[in-house]
């Protein structure tokens, strides 16, 4: 049995206030996606649309197919969105490193441009990452109201609320707000190595570190330098007995 979606009351945040600025650096330019624009527009749209979904997309990580698309008019940007947001990228480096908690926060900063609404939003969205996975909780978000009223269906989603006119300070940027992943995941993949205590380390630098845990059982830097000069000595003894036999055969063959 599916449990019924839980309402969760707004909270004052700058979001909710209408901001009349002009777009710069502190707030991020609007900007929506016509059939009279130039290509360049749409290019435009689509770095936007990477800055705000992956925070920078490597020359790897872009889907040209998915670009030609939008670029032909097959999709508009909001499905270009989502593509994004269930594209493998985002699973691997957002998605598998982060609680259903931690990303609620990740996918609401993106998609909506604003901080989740307490901790009755965040309970009530991760119960619904449970319920349909990632999925449902993209196609909840982007067939909400509240992003159709803000961003409609050609517009790439920003932070709303950045900076008000007669604030003193503005918002915090969501990229600083929400890193990719806490320092639980950092500890969950140093679990997942080799177990062990090891002792100092000096790497080539000279600089005296702890040593990790992954090299525990690895040898010293001093025994891998012993062990270099012998392997290099025992090679220098092999090729010149390699040699050495090579001549006393040519010779003898001469000499017959």
């Amino acid at each position: 049995m599916v449990l019924p979606q839980i309402t969760t009351p707004p909270i004052s945040q700058n979001a909710r206030v209408p901001n009349f600025a002009i777009g710069g650096d502190e707030s991020p330019r609007q900007s929506a996606q016509s059939s009279g624009r130039s290509s360049v527009s749409i290019d435009e749209l689509i770095e936007q649309a990477y800055r705000q979904i992956y925070f920078h997309a490597f020359k790897v990580d872009r889907d040209s197919s998915l670009e030609s698309q939008l670029r032909s008019g097959q999709i508009n940007v909001r499905d270009f969105v989502r593509s994004l947001l269930l594209s493998s990228k985002f699973r691997d480096d957002f998605y598998r490193c982060n609680s259903n908690y931690r990303m609620v926060e990740q996918i609401v900063g993106r998609v909506l441009g604003r901080a989740v609404h307490g901790e009755k939003e965040r309970i009530a969205l991760s119960i619904l990452i449970a319920q349909q996975g990632l999925v449902g909780l993209i196609d909840h978000l982007l067939d909400s109201p509240e992003y159709l009223n803000a961003f409609g269906y050609d517009m790439v989603p920003f932070q709303r609320g950045l900076v008000l006119a007669g604030q003193a300070k503005g918002t915090q940027p969501f990229n600083l707000q929400a890193p990719r992943y806490e320092g639980y995941w950092r500890e969950a993949t140093s679990r997942r190595a080799p177990a062990g205590r090891g002792t100092a380390w000096s790497p080539a630098s000279g600089l005296s570190l702890p040593r990790p845990a992954w090299l525990a059982d690895a040898p010293s830097t001093q025994a891998r330098r012993i062990w270099q000069g012998m392997v290099t000595a025992g090679g220098f003894v092999l090729t010149g007995l390699v040699l050495y036999v090579a001549a006393t055969m040519l010779s003898t063959a001469g000499a017959g």
